[in-house]
C-alpha cells in the first residue's frame, strides 16, 4: 500500500511563507522565478513523480538492473521514462542558462529533487550524479571542458559521476593508486579500479563522463598528491558527439541490500584518455566541491524517503480495522476502529510528520543560504551565508538520511507483518534508505567534520552562523505567551548544545579521542536542536495565521511543534549525559578483549 502525493502544501509553506523564496527573484538571475512560476515548476515536478516514476519504484526494485559484457541495462520503462524527464528540461532546471539552463534557484531545484527521491530514488541516481559532475566542472573546468561538455549534461543527453572509492580506500583517499601518466598531447593515460561508481554504466545517456581522482608520477604523498581528471566513456568528436570507445569499462555491478535499479559499478581505467581539471595535486578542491552538492543531495534523498514511509503509514494507519480505542469504541459501525486511534501508532506518525516537516525546513533553510552565498552583492553576505551551509551541511547529510532510514522503519513498524511483506512497498524503503547513511562519507565521518572542521573554522565563524540566530530568537520570542512552551524547550536543548560543545572542545584539546567519542552525539544533538529551531520558526508564523485556516494546516503546524518540543527534543538530554561521560569507557577497552568471548 505504498503511497505518493507530492507534499505541495508544505513545500509552498517552506519556500514561500518561511523563507520568503520570492524574495530570491531580486537576485541576479532569477528574476523569472515569480510566485506562479514556482509553483507551476512544482505541480509539473509532482505531476513526472507521482505518474511516472513512482509507478516504475517497486518494478524497478523487482527487476533490478541487467549486466552483461560490460554492458548495464535499466529496468523496464527507465529509458523512456529518462526521455521523457529530460524532454521536460528537469537535468537542467537548476543549470545555468549560458549552457542551456533554466536557472532555477536552488531552494526550488531543491524541492523538485526531494519528489523525485520520495517517487525512485534509484532512478534519481542517474541524474543526481550527474548534476554534481556539472558543478565540479563549472567551477573548475576551462572553458573549454565547460563547453564540451556542460550543455550535454544539461540537456541529460551525456550523464557524469564521481570515481573517487578503490578496494583498498574509501574515506581514506590519500590511498589512492589509480596513476595519470601525461601524454604528449597533454592528456593522461589513466590505469587503475575504482569500486562502488554509482551510474558508471546504463543505458540513458549516449555518453558518461567520470571525473576520477588519480595520482600524476610525481605527485608528493596522500591527499596533496591527488589530481582530478575528466574522462569520457566516448571521445568527443569535434562537432561534439561520442565518437572512439575510451579505455573505461564496467568489470562489474555490485549486488546489493537496496536501490538496485541504480547501478553501481565497478569501472576498470585501461589507459584511458583523460584531461586534468582545476590545478595539478589539488584534486580534492575540485572533488569538495561535487562532494558538497552531493552530501546536501543525500540528505535530501533520506527525506524523501522519509516523506513516502510517512504517507504510507498514514494511509494503511487510517484504513486498517484492529482493536478498539483505549477509551472505548470510536467506530461503533464497524468490527474495529483503524489503527490511528491507538496511542503508539499516533506516536509513531507524529515523529514522522514532525522529523520529516522540520527536516525539509532545515533543507530550505541551506538551499536560500545557497542561492543568496552565490549571488549576494556583497562579499560580507555571500560569506555569512556559506559559512551556515558548511556549518549545517554534516546536519542535512546525517540527521536527514538517519530519519529516512528510522522513519523507513517506523513505516513498516505501522505495517506490522503486512510491512514485512514485499508487495506493500514499504520494506523497499527500509532498503534503499540504509545505503543514505554510507556514501558520500558515513554518518560517522560528518560527525568527525563538524568536530574537527566546522566547529573550529576561523575561530568558529562556521558555528556562530548557527549559534547567533538561534539565540537572538529566543531572546526576541521568550517573553511572548503564545511562544512560551515552545521557546523554553528550545532553550533548553541549545543550552545543553552550548554545554556539549564546550565540553567537548575542553577535553577535545588535551585528547583528541575525547572529540571522536563524542563527535556523533553531539552532531545528533545539534541535529535535533537545528530542527527544534525551524519548528519553532513555524509555530511563530502558524500562530499569526491560524485565524484564517480553513483547511487547518496551520493548526496542525502548531500542534505537531509542540509534539516536537515535548516528545523529542528531551533526547538532547540523553546525548549531552552521553557526551558528559567522555570517551575514557569507549577507548580503555584493550583491543584483545573484543573478541574475549569468542574463545574456547
Amino acid at each position: 500500500m505504498a503511497t505518493y502525493k507530492a507534499p505541495l502544501r508544505d513545500m509552498k509553506f517552506v519556500y514561500r511563507e518561511l523563507f520568503d523564496g520570492d524574495a530570491l527573484t531580486s537576485l541576479p538571475g532569477y528574476a523569472d522565478f515569480s510566485a506562479d512560476v514556482v509553483d507551476a515548476v512544482l505541480e509539473e515536478a509532482a505531476k513526472i513523480s507521482q505518474e511516472v516514476l513512482f509507478p516504475l519504484n517497486r518494478s524497478g526494485d523487482e527487476e533490478g538492473r541487467h549486466f552483461e559484457n560490460g554492458v548495464v541495462r535499466t529496468p523496464k520503462g527507465f529509458k523512456e521514462a529518462y526521455d521523457q524527464f529530460t524532454a521536460g528540461g528537469w537535468t537542467g532546471l537548476g543549470a545555468d542558462p549560458e549552457f542551456g539552463g533554466q536557472g532555477a534557484p536552488k531552494a526550488l531545484n531543491m524541492l523538485v529533487e526531494e519528489m523525485i527521491c520520495s517517487a525512485n530514488m534509484a532512478f534519481g541516481m542517474y541524474p543526481g550524479l550527474t548534476h554534481g559532475a556539472y558543478n565540479a566542472l563549472k567551477l573548475y573546468g576551462t572553458d573549454e571542458q565547460k563547453q564540451t561538455y556542460l550543455p550535454k549534461f544539461t540537456d541529460g543527453t551525456w550523464s557524469g559521476t564521481m570515481c573517487l572509492t578503490e578496494p583498498q580506500c574509501g574515506t581514506d583517499l590519500g590511498l589512492v593508486r589509480t596513476k595519470a601518466e601525461p601524454q604528449a598531447d597533454g592528456s593522461y593515460n589513466l590505469t587503475g579500479t575504482k569500486i562502488f561508481i554509482s551510474a558508471g554504466e546504463h543505458d540513458l545517456t549516449q555518453n558518461i563522463v567520470h571525473l576520477v581522482l588519480a595520482r600524476m608520477p610525481d605527485a608528493p604523498p596522500g591527499i596533496k598528491g591527488i589530481s582530478l581528471f575528466i574522462c569520457p566513456k566516448f571521445l568527443p568528436k569535434p562537432d561534439g558527439s561520442p565518437g572512439a570507445r575510451n579505455g573505461a569499462s564496467c568489470g562489474a555491478i555490485e549486488q546489493k541490500m537496496g536501490i538496485k535499479a541504480s547501478a553501481t559499478c565497478v569501472i576498470n581505467f585501461d589507459g584511458a584518455k583523460g584531461w586534468l581539471v582545476g590545478e595539478k595535486n589539488k584534486g580534492m578542491r575540485a572533488m569538495f566541491a561535487m562532494m558538497n552538492t552531493a552530501r546536501l543531495g543525500v540528505g535530501v534523498q533520506g527525506l524523501g524517503l522519509s516523506e513516502v514511509s510517512y504517507q504510507g503509514g498514514l494511509l494503511y494507519a487510517r484504513e486498517r480495522l484492529q482493536g478498539r480505542s483505549l477509551k472505548g469504541t470510536v467506530s461503533p459501525e464497524k468490527p474495529a476502529d483503524s489503527l490511528i486511534v491507538h496511542p503508539d501508532v499516533r506516536k509513531n506518525l507524529l515523529t514522522m510528520k514532525a522529523l520529516t516537516e522540520g527536516m525539509r525546513a532545515l533543507v530550505m533553510w541551506v538551499s536560500t543560504s545557497q542561492d543568496k552565498a552565490e549571488k549576494s552583492a556583497t562579499e560580507a553576505e555571500r560569506t555569512e551565508h556559506d559559512d551556515l551551509i558548511q556549518f549545517l551541511t554534516p546536519v542535512v547529510k546525517a540527521f536527514g538520511t538517519d530519519i529516512g532510514f528510522d522513519n523507513a522503519n517506523l513505516g513498516v513498524q505501522i505495517f506490522g507483518g503486512h510491512g514485512y511483506i514485499r508487495e506493500h512497498g514499504m520494506e523497499q524503503f527500509v532498503r534503499d534508505a540504509r545505503i543514505t547513511q554510507i556514501y558520500e562519507g558515513t554518518n560517522g565521518i560528518q560527525a568527525l567534520d563538524l568536530v574537527g572542521r566546522k566547529m573550529t573554522a576561523h575561530y568558529g565563524r562556521y558555528m556562530r552562523a548557527f549559534f547567533h540566530p538561534v539565540q537572538a530568537f529566543i531572546e526576541q520570542n521568550a517573553a511572548d505567551p503564545a511562544m512560551e512552551e515552545i521557546v523554553t524547550e528550545l532553550a533548553k536543548g541549545f543550552g545543553r548544545l552550548q554545554q556539549a560543545v564546550g565540553q567537548i572542545a575542553q577535553k577535545g584539546m588535551s585528547n583528541p579521542n575525547e572529540a571522536g567519542a563524542g563527535a556523533s552525539d553531539l552532531l545528533k544533538l545539534l541535529s535535533y536542536v537545528s530542527v527544534g529551531f525551524m519548528w519553532a520558526r513555524m509555530a511563530k508564523l502558524a500562530l499569526g495565521k491560524q485565524n484564517d485556516d480553513p483547511t487547518g494546516f496551520y493548526k496542525g503546524k502548531i500542534k505537531t511543534a509542540k509534539f516536537y518540543m515535548h516528545k523529542l527534543m528531551p533526547i538532547t538530554g540523553a546525548l549531552l549525559s552521553s557526551i558528559m561521560a567522555g570517551g575514557e569507557t569507549i577507548m580503555d577497552m584493550e583491543d584483545e578483549l573484543f573478541d574475549a568471548g569468542l574463545a574456547a
